[in-house]
């Protein structure tokens, strides 16, 4: 009996092979921009004596360091000054996360490994006259555990990177913790340097109005567990026109408020426990429950609130008080676990 050939024919076979190199490309290769932009390498070239840089330098130097050459960096042009620094020179900006010395000793155990220290830290002068690091923190640390005198660092003369590089510091991926408070030691230090300035106007370097909120919660309790309330915040939280100074104070007592309401889960958690119920979900899902906004979905390029956050924690906390344990099924939990699952 003939027996049926498995192979496919070969115009089928070409063509899958030609649909899997066109797919290998797309997935592969990020296209470059049509059109080149920045500077060439002869533009870069900048000399220690120049205007641009000459301050840096003499501050490079008055903290003990050398200068080591400068350039502009090639996206837009910004003296940078590379520089030898004494690791005591340097300390972190006073709104950065918090060390992770496990990390910090991780990292030196690797940068021996190596056998080079590679990564320049990033310098700016701060507003105390010293020389900040808003990025490398645990570079910094990792030298100070290996024993380093001197450290390699591009010193920049905008001082207002250190507000501006957040986003950049991927060293140590930022948990939700580490980016709030990251945020709102940062809102407490733009604050003094700038009494005038808006929360608004401060977006860019801040990221999330929730982050501000979270922080502070996350001062007020080093083990308040802020993912659950993300949901709810990224929908009634907005950044204010107030002065920092103005919208710190209110966000005080948002995260207050917060804390009152995370108190009155913990009750019906514990409720729900004696139950009977075992869920890993069994927190998130109180969290929904009580949630006022949760089935709020804005029109599409909206940026407004579902509701003042003001109004929405009123609301959430009159939802925990009334919650009724008794109300809660097993079912329920399956469905909030499948759901949570999914979005793995």
């Amino acid at each position: 009996m003939a027996t049926r050939s498995s192979r496919a024919p070969d115009g089928a076979r070409q063509n899958l092979k030609s649909a899997a190199r066109g797919r290998s490309t797309r997935r592969g290769k990020l296209a470059p921009r049509g059109k080149a932009r920045g500077l060439g390498a002869e533009d870069m070239t900048l000399g220690l004596a120049e205007p641009e840089i000459a301050a840096v330098a003499a501050l490079v130097r008055d903290a003990g360091g050398v200068p080591l050459g400068a350039y502009r960096e090639p996206l837009d042009g910004r003296p940078m000054l590379l520089a030898s620094l004494p690791i005591g020179a340097v300390q972190p900006t006073p709104f950065q996360r918090d060390l992770s010395p496990t990390h910090a000793r991780r990292l030196a155990e690797k940068i021996e490994e190596t056998g080079v220290f590679l990564d320049p830290l990033i310098v700016v002068r701060g507003e105390d006259g010293r020389l900040w690091t808003p990025n490398g923190r645990h570079r910094l640390a990792a030298a100070k555990f290996l024993g380093l005198g001197h450290v390699t660092a591009l010193v920049s003369p905008d001082e207002a990177l250190a507000y501006r590089i957040l986003a950049l510091n991927t060293e140590k991926a930022h948990n939700l913790k580490d980016k709030s408070l990251e945020a709102i030691r940062m809102a407490r230090s733009i604050a003094r340097r700038d009494p005038q300035a808006r929360e608004s106007a401060c977006a860019q370097q801040l990221e999330a109005a929730e982050l501000l909120t979270l922080g502070v919660a996350y001062e007020q309790n080093a083990r308040f567990g802020g993912g659950a309330y993300g949901p709810f915040l990224r929908k009634v939280d907005r950044f204010s026109n107030e002065t920092l100074a103005k919208s710190l104070r209110a966000r005080e007592g948002y995260a207050a408020r917060l804390q009152e309401v995370d108190r009155e889960v913990k009750r019906i958690v514990a409720a729900l426990t004696e139950r009977g119920f075992r869920s890993p979900y069994l927190r998130n899902y109180v969290i929904a429950r009580i949630n006022p906004v949760r089935f709020h979905k804005a029109k599409k390029g909206s940026t407004a609130p579902a509701m003042p956050i003001a109004q929405a924690l009123t609301r959430m906390a009159a939802a925990a008080r009334r919650f009724d344990p008794a109300s809660v099924s097993h079912s329920d939990l399956a469905w909030v676990a499948a759901g949570a699952e999914s979005q793995d």
